[in-house]
């Protein structure tokens, strides 16, 4: 079949995003730029299938469908003019360069759980690239690779691996919705971080659109960018297309347990001597820490404040078999009092239907890409100095406020193979000396939605508490853990370089620095630039009061 001419095709387009007197201020904001991809795409036969304008009747659905925190999703919140779903990565090329030239920012999203929302949100014009439709995973169960678009789910990946053997996996998140794109770029953590680091550890390739158009493998980009990426946030430095992994062994069997204890059940004092144990123990245990009000073998909130109405969950990964895990709980941590009856062994992939209380023989509900969309608000820290007794009674108390029914404290424990691998190995630096990451996340009812900021209140005043219990020189976040709390770039115009230093620190430490020189070479005119976006090294020598 014959393509339309280019004139023709301007023509199509307007007429189908533009025409409605309902939306004409914005489509007139973005008609050049639709003008523009008319010129640019060499297939016009499809551009028409992949662009959305307020005016589209999908229009809605397509934005909110990979829109997790609901905080975000308010008629007030800025909407992007355009939202693009490539099929092909040949594709993107169009848009950033037509995007350039219509002064629109770029927001790229792959799974949208973003905590602060900044992968579909801007508060300057901007279009969204929704990666939903580049999800094909390649798996190669003989070299130990897997091939994956940036718009595949983690729980897709992971099924992916288990079709092809039951004997690989991946040491990313337990969250079967998040998308692999930002997940690894972030550094990207699970069960498996203990025995094998991070996710991001295990990228031996990928592919990059940047700032000029250019798709790149990683010979092409060049070791730094290839660096960059593996941590430091893909979306200062272009859209990321696709990961190359190097899957992991596993063992067949894999035991979990999970156990709670309240406060009148020793929980403070079983969480404080976790502290001392779990960061030092068998680098095949995962032990991760839930504390909060929400009683996770019933579902239901505990009201109060007094020894029943706080428990701490224990819940837990063991590569290896239940007899050999009792052993090992028995001589090390004899006093969280666990018996042979709790353990429960399964195959490696069906310990994510377990984590996210799947029936484990529905393994393919983890392609299920619907996800259970929330309010919340989330904080993280690290520690390096086990908490006392008594900060940790302190911590509980922010629990008896109404704010905290539906609200945790995690703690995730470092350790093992985390503490050899260097800092500076890959943007994300928090290694040995860390005996875990604290987490704090509030959720809240719809119903409370116009009164979200005293759910957002309560949330910074623990922050603020746990200070003198964090890492502070400086204090410590992780990326994925995003919180614009801790510092912005400059809404309007440059960002010094001091500026993006008081958050890019607290992510990247010492290695911010790096990012902020590839930055600088490769997107020089900070095109791909958010509020927590790694500026440009020409910022740095600006004086300007931001």
């Amino acid at each position: 079949m014959k393509s339309p001419p280019k004139s023709s095709l301007t023509f199509i387009l307007l007429l189908i995003f533009s025409c409605s007197s309902a939306a004409s201020a914005s489509a007139h904001d973005h008609q050049h730029f639709l003008e523009c991809l008319s010129e640019k795409y060499h297939n016009h036969s499809s551009i028409s299938n992949i662009i959305y304008t307020p005016t589209h009747s999908f229009y809605s659905s397509v934005l909110l469908f990979a829109t997790w925190n609901l905080k975000f999703a308010s008629d007030s919140t800025p909407k992007p003019r355009v939202i693009i779903t490539p099929e092909h990565e040949s594709q993107i090329p169009p848009i950033v360069h037509c995007a350039q030239q219509n002064d629109l920012e770029i927001r790229t999203r792959s799974g949208g759980h973003d905590y602060e929302g900044l992968s579909y949100v801007s508060k300057v014009p901007f279009v969204v690239i929704d990666l939903i439709e580049l999800s094909e995973i390649t798996v190669d169960a003989e070299a130990k690779t897997a091939w994956v678009e940036a718009g595949a789910l983690l729980g897709s990946l992971y099924y992916k691996i288990s079709e092809k053997s039951l004997l690989l996996g991946f040491p990313g998140g337990l969250c079967p919705t998040v998308g692999v794109g930002g997940h690894i770029s972030g550094g990207g953590y699970g069960p498996l971080l203990r025995k094998y680091g991070l996710a991001a550890d295990h990228v031996i390739d990928a592919r990059i659109v940047d700032a000029k158009g250019r798709i790149l493998d990683r010979k092409s980009m060049g070791e730094d960018l290839f660096w960059a990426i593996r941590g430091g946030g893909g979306g200062s430095f272009g859209v990321i297309t696709a990961w190359k992994l190097q899957l992991v062994d596993v063992p067949e069997k894999v035991t979990l347990f999970t156990v709670q204890r309240t406060l009148a059940e020793n929980a403070t004092q079983l969480v404080h001597r976790w502290q001392y144990v779990v960061p030092g123990i068998d680098k095949d245990l995962f032990l991760i820490v839930q504390v909060g009000k929400t009683n996770v073998l019933t579902g239901r909130t505990n009201p109060g404040l007094d020894g029943s109405s706080i428990s701490a969950t224990f819940y837990s990964l063991f590569l290896g078999g239940a007899e050999r895990l009792h052993a090992l709980l028995q001589e090390k941590f004899p006093e969280l009092g666990v018996v042979r009856g709790d353990f429960t062994e399964m195959s490696w992939i069906q310990s994510f239907l377990y984590f996210n209380q799947i029936p484990l023989d529905q393994p393919q509900a983890l392609l299920n890409r619907t996800q259970r969309k929330t309010f919340m608000k989330a904080t993280s820290n690290y520690v390096q100095t086990p908490i006392p007794v008594d900060g940790l009674e302190g911590l509980w108390k922010f629990f008896a406020k109404p704010e905290a029914n539906i609200s945790d404290v995690v703690f995730l424990p470092y350790g093992g193979r985390m503490a050899e691998i260097p800092e500076s190995s890959i943007p994300f630096p928090h290694r040995a000396g860390n005996l875990y990451n604290l987490n704090n996340i509030v959720y809240w009812p719809e119903e409370d939605a116009q009164d979200s900021e005293r759910y957002i209140s309560w949330s910074r005043k623990l922050y603020r508490y746990l200070t003198p219990y964090v890492l502070n020189s400086p204090r410590a976040s992780y990326f994925n853990y995003r919180d614009l709390d801790i510092g912005v770039n400059n809404p309007k115009g440059k960002t010094s370089y001091a500026r993006a230093s008081v958050w890019g620190k607290k992510y990247f430490k010492s290695n911010f620095d790096r990012l902020v020189r590839v930055k600088s070479i490769v997107d020089p005119k900070n095109f791909f630039k958010n509020e927590q976006s790694i500026p440009p090294l020409h910022s740095r020598r600006t004086n300007e009061r931001d």
